[in-house]
């Protein structure tokens, strides 16, 4: 009867911590995953036709929502346009271009949105678009007409460039985190911080598991 005792409370305990362990995944998870400028990427998501979640999932692995940020190849703000290749965007859209346009959170969303869209439709496939929107869309094209990467990941592992090869993988990794936590989810500046938001991701979560289980 001891024994049985011991194991249930061994059981029980295993469980909390289970639980806790579980729960502080789901937590970092979620206020790592920042939603920010949440009226400026739906806006512009909307308009050019992207999920909003997507967009945030790109501002995450270019910019962690830093407004401020620079890269060693001059590529500016959220978005972390490159000069060169937001004039061009500006083009294509039939608006006058400015360097300290970037600078502009509004803008920057706006422009990096644009062009995603157009990344997108483009190639007619989302992970093209991604590898381009990093890696070039030159350079997208060159390997696809080499047959060194087709559509839907196939043969990226093959892409020549570091950053652009794994740069999928993060974006595509933190879209399925984001999605997770905020589909079908009305989003709202800061909500990643609330403790009531994590805990509705964790049954959330929960209850994921125990469908599929």
């Amino acid at each position: 009867m001891k024994f049985l005792k011991g194991l249930l409370k061994l059981l029980v305990a295993l469980l909390i911590l289970g639980i806790i362990a579980s729960f502080a995944v789901v937590s970092y998870g979620s206020s790592t995953r920042p939603v920010k400028y949440v009226e400026e990427v739906t806006k512009y998501s909307e308009e050019y036709g992207v999920d909003p979640l997507l967009v945030m999932s790109v501002i995450k692995v270019e910019s962690n929502f830093n407004t401020s940020a620079k890269s060693h190849m001059n590529a500016i703000g959220l978005m972390q346009l490159i000069p060169k290749t937001s004039q061009w965007i500006c083009e294509k859209m039939g608006i006058e271009y400015s360097e300290d346009m970037l600078q502009d959170p509004e803008t920057n969303i706006k422009l990096g949105t644009y062009y995603l869209a157009y990344l997108i439709n483009h190639f007619g496939d989302t992970d093209l678009a991604i590898i381009a929107y990093n890696g070039g869309m030159g350079n997208v094209q060159e390997w696809l007409d080499q047959g060194i990467i087709g559509k839907a990941g196939k043969g990226f592992e093959n892409i020549p460039i570091d950053e652009a090869r794994y740069y999928d993988v993060k974006v595509k990794r933190n879209y399925e985190v984001y999605k997770t936590f905020y589909e079908d989810v009305e989003l709202k500046d800061g909500m990643h911080k609330e403790p009531k938001v994590w805990f509705s991701n964790y049954f959330r979560q929960t209850k994921e598991f125990l469908r599929d289980f």
